[in-house]
């Protein structure tokens, strides 16, 4: 007997997919008036999902006292080697302190010293006692007016209908149901991706890496096939951890001020730059030129703030601090030994993600996108997250002052058919971990990844885009014996099409901007001619590459306009 979901169709106003911090947010600014109905769908529980389900130990976008936000702006510029978004960055850091101050009256404890002001780290930081902070923004969304919570349903695709929004499709993933949901707005608050590249760490410890294991690049994948426009995949995102827990390294770094420092006993930080990305490539160059292991120095540190240090760790990554106890020698004993991860798709810390105007509006009318997903901002944080789902929350609200209702159609039955399809197929010989370790395996090898040393040229590119596409057939002969397994297929999916569009990002910037971050040994140098976004949309089937030109200097926020058959007119221009 075929197995074949049912189906629960369910009508909102406003559709928020992903329950993390941008989504919360958003639902928190739409509940403030409640004029508008508000669904949150999150395929985990929103007490304790996204990037914030473990809790973080410091706020690091701030505007502290003696900056401005224009100051915010001009970091994340250099930081990103002029490859920005200015009029995000700058409606974004606008923000940043407001949105600090919202989840404080909510209960965020904030560390404040002697004379009553917030303990900075740095000159954007301040620390917090954040275990909680995700429990709490749960807590702002679900207690709003008109605001309800769909939790354990994976949203797969977007219906759009005319290049504009009409809701989305997607299954629970403990019971044999599906659900489509029709919206006059959509707002995509997913996470970035992980998972496209062969882990740090092999076997049952490859689930120990920097970003969420389960952010699998959703909301790139579903605006993708939808036809959205996106940024700058090509800068991706490498964090410099702690080696086997994939800790946190800013908390040293910042915290104790530890500098980087070679096998040889140098330090070399400042060799290679203090930008992001290069403090990778100067871990990664030291390793390969033979002078490695790599640390962070905190051999000279106080017994006061190593024993910060163990507080820090347990709020956040505590296989860090018991990896110290177990080992018998802490941070003051023993200098932390640091890597690179492997490479990411996140645009709360790089450029990447949906082509947005400064409403947080997609290239498709009616679909929105804040935090990890949206491109441009990059360095935003949790703050900037935040941030950004009001900004998106506050338009959409805007927007739906047009009555634009959605148009109901039977092309979500596809969808759905394709589901039941997966759960119907017999007889495979691959199982679903064997195929996302292929995946891995060629994005590793021949993308830029970890054994790469992150270095790709436009021959491996080449191969790497035959040899994912070669895996579709696999996929689609895969077994599925309930929706949890639906929901790892779904996984790989969406990997394995963020993953042809990264490729094709990869190949399209001819320099290397941004070391680890993007090597292409095709072209090792910076070239002016890339002083430009790389922009692709998926059009008829093929992925087209759009160049556009930078928001610079005294810029204009960038609106895009729609006419009324829902016709993108203008989003930026075209080099």
């Amino acid at each position: 007997m075929e197995k074949e979901l049912q189906v629960e169709i369910k009508n909102t106003d406003v559709l928020i997919i992903g329950g993390g911090t941008a989504g919360c947010y958003a639902a928190y600014t739409l509940g403030i008036t409640g004029e508008h109905k508000v669904l949150i769908v999150e395929k985990a529980n929103i007490k304790r999902s996204g990037c914030l389900a473990a809790g973080v130990n410091a706020i690091n976008a701030y505007i502290t006292e003696g900056r401005v936000p224009q100051d915010y702006v001009d970091y994340c510029k250099q930081d990103a080697k002029g490859i920005v978004r200015e009029d995000l960055l700058l409606s974004i850091s606008e923000n940043l302190n407001e949105v600090t101050h919202t989840l404080e009256d909510n209960g965020l404890v904030i560390l404040k010293d002697e004379n009553g002001k917030y303990v900075t780290r740095g000159n954007r930081n301040i620390k917090i006692n954040g275990e909680n902070i995700k429990p709490i923004l749960a807590k702002m969304a679900q207690d709003s007016e008109n605001v309800s919570v769909i939790n354990h349903v994976n949203i797969t695709d977007l219906l759009v209908k005319n290049n504009r929004v009409q809701g989305a499709v997607g299954f629970d993933v403990n019971e044999s149901k599906a659900y489509v949901f029709y919206a006059g707005a959509v707002l995509v608050a997913t996470g970035g991706a992980a998972g496209l590249y062969r882990p740090n760490n092999p076997g049952f410890s490859r689930h120990k890496m920097w970003y969420p294991p389960f952010n699998t690049g959703a909301g790139y994948a579903m605006g993708i096939k939808a036809g959205a426009e996106m940024t700058t995949l090509e800068m991706r995102f490498i964090a410099l951890r702690c080696k086997d827990t994939i800790a946190p390294t800013g908390t040293i770094a910042q915290g104790v001020r530890a500098k980087q420092m070679n096998g040889l006993g140098e330090i070399y930080e400042t060799k290679y730059g203090v930008a992001t990305c290069e403090r990778v490539y100067g871990t990664t160059e030291e390793n390969r030129q033979g002078h490695g292991p790599c640390y962070l120095k905190t051999d000279e540190i106080s017994p006061q703030q190593e024993d910060e240090l163990y507080k820090a760790y347990l709020n956040m990554a505590p296989s860090q601090t018991l990896k110290w106890l177990e080992g018998g020698q802490g941070p003051a004993e023993q200098n932390v030994e640091i890597e690179g991860t492997e490479p990411y798709i996140v645009g709360g810390h790089t450029a990447s993600g949906y082509w947005v105007d400064n409403n947080r509006a997609t290239t498709v009318q009616g679909l929105y996108a804040a935090g990890d997903v949206a491109g441009g901002a990059p360095q935003k944080y949790v703050t900037g997250a935040l941030a950004e789902g009001k900004l998106a929350a506050l338009s959409i609200a805007d927007y739906l002052k047009n009555d634009l209702s959605p148009e109901s159609d039977d092309s979500w039955k596809n969808i759905i058919s394709e589901y039941n399809q997966f759960l119907n197929n017999v007889n495979t010989n691959i199982s679903i971990e064997q195929l996302e370790e292929a995946m891995q395996k060629i994005m590793d090898e021949y993308a830029g990844g970890i054994t790469k040393g992150y270095q790709y040229n436009e021959t491996g590119l080449n191969l790497a885009e035959e040899k994912i596409k070669g895996l579709y057939d696999v996929l689609s002969a895969l077994e599925a014996k309930n929706t949890d397994e639906l929901l790892q297929i779904y996984e790989i999916k969406e990997r394995l099409d963020l993953s042809l569009s990264l490729i094709a990002h990869l190949r399209a910037r001819k320099e290397t901007r941004w070391h680890s971050f993007g090597e292409n040994m095709s072209y090792p140098e910076v070239n002016k001619d890339y002083e430009a976004y790389i922009n692709s949309v998926l059009e008829n089937g093929q992925l087209k590459i759009i160049k556009r030109p930078l928001v610079v200097d005294d810029y204009e926020p960038l609106v895009f306009s729609f006419n009324h058959d829902g016709a993108l007119l203008y989003a930026g221009g075209e080099l």
